[in-house]
């Protein structure tokens, strides 16, 4: 009796860690140029910079991001230069992304995020939000940011849905080494 009640757990289990391992992601580690963050993506990165303005002045936005089992992945890195800039740096970068996405305002739900090798009472949040792409598109999104000295980063998932393996894997993959 106490095997039969384990196996569709074990069951359950091995059927997710099947579809976060699919054939549309081929889960590769990558490390931000210049950072200590290390991190997982289902395929290969592109990579991109641009200037933006944040914390009161320019700073180069380094992307890397992957489309992968119908969805993006990306994870994007600034300097502001000071790292008492950074919480809120970071608060308005999330506050953006919602409204980017269309989120109804108040809508993101935190969720627990755990870097492994980050500092005690360094600023970090992840969230997620129902939102619309610039096409009017429904868009589920999740995304992390949290900042390592001066350096901010986000870390973000977009989809029509998200699998909750599929954004396991992806967001405890982050580490500061």
């Amino acid at each position: 009796m106490f095997r039969l009640s384990i196996f569709p757990a074990a069951a359950l289990a091995s059927v997710l860690a099947l579809a976060a391992c699919s054939p549309a992601f081929n889960w590769r580690e990558v490390r931000p140029e210049g950072t200590r963050l290390s991190l997982l993506l289902p395929c290969k990165p592109d990579k991109a910079q641009k200037v933006v303005p944040l914390g009161g002045r320019p700073a180069t936005l380094a992307m890397l991001g992957c489309d992968a089992g119908g969805a993006t992945f990306a994870v994007a890195v600034a300097d502001v230069g000071d790292a008492a800039k950074a919480a809120s740096v970071l608060a308005l970068w999330q506050a953006l992304t919602l409204a980017n996405m269309k989120a109804a305002p108040g809508s993101g739900q935190p969720l627990a995020l755990r870097i492994p090798g980050a500092p005690p009472g360094m600023p970090a949040s992840r969230v997620q939000a129902q939102g619309q792409r610039a096409d009017g598109t429904a868009v589920s999104g999740q995304a992390a940011y949290f900042a390592q000295g001066s350096q901010v980063f986000q870390v973000v998932m977009y989809a029509p849905q998200i699998a909750p393996e599929v954004a396991e894997t992806f967001f405890s993959s982050l580490k500061l080494e």
